[in-house]
């Protein structure tokens, strides 16, 4: 029976597992939102900015492993999916995202609102193609299903509006369209030289990243042989961290100085599904044997003596049963020591004066931990959110840690939560927002509302870029241009309909937290925090050093002195206080 080329997408991306799509109707997509409207099985959730849409549905893909879908208009409307969409990319999610295009005939005529998308998204995507005639359609669509799914990316399709009205004949997949799944194992010869190279070190560290995900047991078992300390990346967190006696913490900019330190003192680096990138917090005499699914991802950051293609999971099993078990726990002891004294460190500058203004963003982020729930789906904006879900959220298993960690985009945490709460209705999500990434996306919170999401948004309020201003005094630059005049960000939320309250004291904190979590639908918590807070790298160089000098000479003979007495208050005060006998 003939039916139109948009029934026969919805029908087929259906037959892969999607239940709803995101994204703002538009003139171009017109026939597929009438598909979805006739449909009733799809769920529709209309955001108020494409880029949303592509978050949203970058983070459903990264909750699931499933794919999940965005849709926009064209020209202006389509590339304002383009962030999120490389968002999604770069954090390798299943996303299959659906251009609508001018009319054909209008290809290539400068016509209103003509752009390129098959070229202007094909350094975000693992396909992008034009759809030039209906016949094309099926065999596009399904070859951009799979290659989203098994190349864990993005794929898009740009369709011109008058062929997702067409009507054809041609039947949706009779089969459900799946990734393919199986055994994915490094080269014989491979895994025996880095069984040699393993057994024969004197001091082993492994760094974990997220591509460790489903491979926890396997990671405790070769750590235990080889009584090796684990090092996490910022995305490795969520699936290393928990009931891990050997984690000692991170590396990297966001990172803990044991975790710099346990990586340094190797001999021998295991990499195991990470593309860290920072290049100056890798060893610099070490062995490095490196294991990941993509072989293109091998040797990007650091020289690698051993190179192993697969899986982790798979890789680790057939490691652990070669490698002989180490005994030596000197490697392993003193890395737990010094992750010891850091995690004390850290923890003490997360203890708060009740009355004290303005809240430490420590102190705040140690008291949403505690009080959210043990399956939480949590979401940090760019900037010091990062840092703060970085050194104070505890992961166990079953709570999921989400951002935007590999691209850097602000603004994503909102837009994050719609796709995470939409495809997870009765789980708990909630945002670490920062000033800037909110306002930039502000009115994406009325999403919240229209599709009745109950996510919970704790707003890290110091007025300012503070990363970006980090940034600046360590390479010796007065800080310009990162103030910021926010509204009162819980009466904007009020007048959208959202629960919302503002905290300017930590002995506020639990009691407004606790209101909003109870809270049946979104809820909005606007918190005052230091601006001046300091979140140092686990290593600083000389020129870092040199540079907050610099910066502070500089502040002093620009006038703004006042600066240098909050940085102590915040920073010197503060700690001395808390190092104080009860």
């Amino acid at each position: 029976m003939a039916r139109t080329v948009s029934q026969l997408i919805l029908d087929t991306v259906k037959a892969a597992g999607v239940q709803r799509i995101y994204g703002l109707p538009g003139d171009s997509l017109n026939a597929l939102t009438d598909a979805l409207r006739g449909d009733g099985s799809l769920a529709w959730v209309h955001v108020r900015h494409e880029e949303a849409a592509a978050f949203a549905a970058g983070a459903e893909a990264a909750l699931t492993g499933n794919l999940a879908v965005c849709v926009a208009s064209c020209g202006p409307g389509n590339l304002h999916l383009i962030n999120g969409l490389f968002d999604a990319q770069r954090s390798r999610v299943p996303v299959l995202a659906i251009a609508s295009h001018i009319p054909g005939a209008e290809i290539g005529s400068g016509y209103f609102q003509e752009t390129h998308p098959q070229n202007l998204f094909a350094e975000c995507s693992v396909y992008s193609e034009l759809v030039s005639s209906v016949d094309q359609l099926p065999y596009l669509l399904d070859i951009a299903v799979r290659a989203a799914l098994d190349q864990r990316g993005v794929a898009v399709l740009t369709i011109p509006g008058e062929i997702l009205a067409a009507r054809t004949d041609i039947p949706a997949p009779a089969e459900p369209i799946t990734a393919g799944i199986g055994i994915r194992l490094p080269d014989t010869a491979g895994l025996r030289r880095a069984a040699e190279l393993l057994d024969s070190a004197r001091a082993v560290t492994i760094l974990a990243g997220a591509g460790c995900q489903g491979a926890h047991a396997e990671l405790l078992a070769v750590a235990g042989l080889l009584q090796a300390p684990v090092v996490h990346t910022m995305r490795g967190k969520e699936f290393v961290e928990y009931d891990n006696p050997f984690d000692v913490g991170m590396t990297g900019l966001l990172g803990f100085r044991s975790g710099y330190q346990a990586m340094e003192d190797a001999d021998v680096l295991l990499m195991l599904g990470t593309d860290f990138p920072y290049r100056q917090f890798y060893p610099t005499g070490a062995k490095i044997i490196q294991v990941d699914i993509r072989g293109e991802h091998i040797g990007r950051r650091a020289r690698v003596d051993v190179a192993l293609v697969g899986s982790v999971k798979d890789t680790l099993t057939q490691l652990g049963s070669t490698l002989r078990q180490h005994t030596d726990t000197h490697h392993l002891d003193a890395s737990r020591g010094t992750y010891a004294r850091t995690r004390a460190q850290l923890d003490s500058l997360a203890t708060g004066d009740r009355n004290r203004t303005p809240v430490l963003p420590e102190f705040l982020t140690r008291r949403i931990d505690a009080l959210s729930a043990d399956d939480a789906v949590f979401i940090a904006d760019v900037g010091t959110p990062v840092i703060w879900a970085a050194r104070y959220l505890t992961m166990n298993g079953h709570r999921r840690l989400l951002g935007s960690f590999n691209h850097g985009s602000m603004a994503n945490a909102v837009p994050q939560a719609i796709g995470a709460q939409a495809s997870h209705p009765g789980r708990q999500v909630v945002t670490l927002s920062g000033d800037g990434g909110l306002s930039m996306m502000l009115g994406d919170l009325l999403t919240l509302t229209q599709s009745e999401l109950p996510v919970k948004m704790i707003v890290f309020n110091n007025g300012a870029l503070s990363f970006v201003e980090i940034e600046m005094k360590a390479a010796g630059i007065v800080n310009f241009g990162t103030g910021l005049d926010n509204p009162v960000f819980a009466d904007v939320a009020q007048a959208m309909g959202i629960h919302a309250d503002r905290v300017e004291r930590p002995s506020e904190i639990d009691g407004a937290l606790s209101a909003a979590f109870a809270h049946p639908g979104p809820a909005l918590v606007e918190v005052l925090t230091a601006r001046q807070e300091l979140s140092i790298p686990p290593t600083i160089n000389a020129a870092q050093v040199a540079g907050f000098s610099l910066w502070a000479t500089k502040t002093l003979l620009s006038g703004r002195g006042d600066e240098l007495i909050d940085l102590a208050k915040t920073n010197l005060g503060a700690r001395l206080h808390r190092r104080k006998p009860q």
